[in-house]
């Protein structure tokens, strides 16, 4: 997995000086398909990166090093209108001493000076992957994982620096992150650090990044990159719906099945920025890590502070080659460690049905729908609390987390009991990182508020957000999820939702360390988090914030699944749950069935939510008998077939952003090939269409499949063109099935089973 030439004299030809023997100790760390290198340059001891992409044999490097130029030279072009350090491909660059490219580490000392230089000293080689200090534990053990440390410094700050690089040897992955210490005798300000950087020649690629806004989000952009930066970023206080931290850059030749792509994720639920740099001599730099704005961290003698992980992919296979290894990653090593390989329960919501208007009739009788459809729990959403401003809407009542006596007479108690009597399990909305102005909470605890104490406040979905630095914060934060437990053990779910950004950026707890502010919020969360774990290590959590507001892996070391969007629009999800699934499991994905965009049928939109871990939000009492049906045979093949939709490979086969957006088309596929499910829609074709056959992936080609038709509407029979029949899955990957209708809104879900 990783190997070292220490002993290997080689040629280096240094820019600006003659020709030198020198050792040159290069590193090489392989996953099953690829390889990354970097190496230490002698003098300095700078550490440039050599290669990252298809796996090598350690004899092909060897070689390569002794009949080629060293790979940190400059091209000849270049020699004389560069200095060595704006060319050199930089591991992990730092500012101030003559590269002018983004730097990833920034630091002022005490005394104004800026600049700063890391030159290697050491390594380890670490059997599996080390706990980063403050940040949640990713599984990882020692025959599924193999760290390098590199251990660097800057003597005349006194600073050092660990870098690591961890290795996968089940899935083509590497993770990367930085340690900052303080050795010296004065403290310093950190005021920017990256987690990853990637040096290397530009070869006219493109990048994809996930945009999107509130019930827009995730939806992939891909342009062409030019000179200077391109970025895209969050300092919202959380990953948010604007962007995502995932960055992509590709070949442009690239498709879903081949070209290059090099792809970075970041594992973190705050500020990030990510970004390529063109240079004018035709390099590429990409960069990953926590947004600088706002950042600013006074480090004192003796303390450290440790950057959140990038996630890095190589793919030669195109984007589902990409897609594979953060999946199998994801899956296999970060989310939920205890729940992840239970059941996703199936659920009912009450908010589409209710939204505030409710009371404990109309609750039991939804719950009596629940055990009707056939899903395994009911969900109340908000509005159940608050007494002295009861939450009828979403002005007050946000931090008193009491039932409303007037709606819940027999409180939550009665609702729990209910569930148990129907069969069913009882999950319940909170969101206890807010609060409404309007609430008994802020009049008494002002202090534990981030606002400005000299102006006026602003308001995003009028409320604010709880100073989670603060330890009293967090322990109130933590009580409300434990006090509703300890009073109601029946409650087997709960959905975290956070709508609103920071605002008002100050902490009274903090004082003189108000950039210390985002970060110190991130982690009070993950503090809080790590609380709720540790004593509830098997209740199943959903992670919303407004949508897709915090959708990062970091939360779902906590949460086994999260909200998407708002946005239930089942031909927007189309395209939501496309973006989300660049980096996301299915697993990982909620999504319902809704009252939304009522020119779908019931079954489109349950077969869009069915590509995801679904879930119901609607009234039952409103659906035709045909209708409520279909639901229930619905929840009953996906029960069915949930082994494969939310643990299998998936294959994206059409894009619904290709041509003019008229039709999509997905399938996955189980770890033996032995079963998949494939999911057709007809968004609008056009009139006279061609309609041309899709081929499904990732079947073996001698096998034998037979090919049907499922999730019907009562009283339907199956339109597939060879339902029922057999074929090779050579045939099936080669020629393909005609899977589209041209009917405008139309959806079929195809078994593929191997015979």
């Amino acid at each position: 997995r990783l190997l070292i030439w220490e002993e290997d004299m080689l040629i280096v030809k240094k820019f600006g000086g003659s020709s030198v023997a020198d050792k040159e100790r290069i590193f090489k760390l392989d996953t099953p398909n690829t390889s990354y290198l970097l190496g230490i340059v002698d003098e300095e001891n700078f550490i440039g990166h050599i290669y990252y992409g298809k796996r090598l044999q350690g004899h092909d490097i060897a070689y390569r090093m002794r009949t080629q130029e060293a790979p940190f030279v400059p091209s000849q072009n270049n020699r004389e209108r560069c200095s060595f350090y704006d060319c050199f491909p930089f591991e992990y660059p730092t500012a101030g001493l003559g590269d002018y490219r983004e730097s990833c580490l920034s630091v002022r000392t005490m005394g104004g000076y800026l600049g700063c230089n890391l030159s290697y000293v050491s390594h380890r080689i670490l059997e599996g992957k080390p706990q980063l200090e403050g940040l949640p534990a990713t599984f990882a053990d020692k025959e599924t994982a193999t760290t390098l440390e590199l251990t660097c410094v800057d003597s005349h700050i006194g600073m050092k620096a660990l870098l690591y690089y961890t290795a996968f040897c089940d899935t083509d992955v590497i993770t990367r992150s930085v340690k900052i210490i303080n050795e010296g005798t004065q403290a310093f300000y950190l005021t920017k650090v990256l987690s990853a950087c990637l040096d290397m020649d530009n070869q006219d690629y493109e990048m994809i990044s996930l945009h999107g806004s509130w019930a827009r989000e995730r939806h992939i952009q891909r342009k062409k990159v030019g000179y200077g930066i391109q970025k895209v970023s969050s300092f919202r206080g959380e990953s948010s719906h604007q962007d995502h931290p995932f960055l992509a850059l590709v070949s442009p030749n690239t498709t879903q099945e081949m070209g290059e792509v090099y792809a970075m994720n970041f594992v973190y639920s705050g500020n990030f920025q990510a970004q390529a740099e063109v240079s004018q001599f035709d390099s590429i730099r990409m960069s990953m890590g926590i947004h600088p704005e706002n950042f600013c961290w006074k480090l004192e003698q003796g303390e450290s502070f440790q950057a959140p992980e990038v996630v890095m992919v190589y793919s030669s296979q195109g984007l589902d080659g990409m897609t594979t290894a953060f999946h199998h990653l994801y899956k296999r090593h970060l989310i939920r460690g205890e729940y992840k390989d239970k059941k996703r329960p199936i659920l009912i919501n009450n908010w589409e049905a209710t939204y505030f208007d409710f009371n404990e009739d109309k609750l039991v009788a939804l719950i009596g729908e629940a055990k009707h459809l056939g899903v395994d729990m009911f969900l109340l959403d908000d509005g159940w609390f608050a007494n002295k401003y009861p939450r009828s809407s979403d002005h007050q009542g946000l931090g008193d987390w009491t039932e409303t006596a007037d709606k819940l007479p027999n409180g939550i108690g009665k609702l729990t009991a209910e569930a148990k009597k129907q069969g069913v399990k009882f999950g319940i909305w909170i969101e206890p990182e807010m609060v409404n102005p309007k609430s008994e909470l802020y009049e008494k605890h002002k202090d534990w508020v981030i606002r400005f104490p000299n102006r006026e406040e602003y308001y995003f979905r009028n409320q604010l957000v709880l100073d989670l630095s603060n330890p009293a914060v967090q322990d109130h934060v933590f009580g409300v999820v434990d006090q509703l437990m300890t009073k109601y053990p029946d409650i087997a779910f709960f959905k975290w939702d956070c709508n609103s950004p920071i605002t008002n950026i100050y902490s009274t707890y903090l004082k003189g360390k108000q950039t210390h502010l985002y970060i110190d919020y991130v982690r009070g969360l993950y503090k809080v988090l790590e609380r709720v774990k540790a004593k509830y290590p098997n209740l199943p959590m959903m992670l919303c914030a407004g949508g897709g507001g915090r959708s990062d892996f970091e939360a779902l070391k906590y949460f086994t699944e999260f909200w998407p969007s708002d946005n239930t629009d089942p031909i927007e999800r189309l395209f939501i749950q496309w973006g989300f699934s660049q980096v996301f499991p299915s697993k990982t994905l909620c999504a319902h069935v809704t009252t939304w965009n009522k020119k779908t049928s019931v079954k489109f939109r349950t077969d869009v939510a069915m590509m995801c871990k679904l879930g119901f939000d609607i009234k039952m009492d409103d659906l035709t008998n045909d209708e409520q049906t279909y639901c229930r045979q619905a929840v009953q093949e996906y029960n069915r077939l949930k082994p494969v939709i939310l643990e299998g490979d998936l294959y994206r086969l059409v894009s619904p952003y290709e041509g003019e957006r008229e039709h999509t088309s997905s399938m996955y596929i189980s770890k033996d090939k032995s079963n998949a499910v494939v999911f057709a829609f007809d968004i609008h074709p056009r009139y006279g269409e061609r309609l041309l056959p899709v081929r499904l992936q990732g079947l073996e080609a001698n096998r034998m499949y037979k090919v049907k038709e499922i999730n019907l509407m009562p009283g339907a029979w199956p339109s597939l063109g060879g339902n029922d029949q057999v074929y090779s899955g050579e045939y099936l990957m080669t020629v393909g099935l005609g899977l589209f209708t041209g009917q405008d809104l139309s959806s079929r879900i195809i078994e593929v089973s191997a015979q």
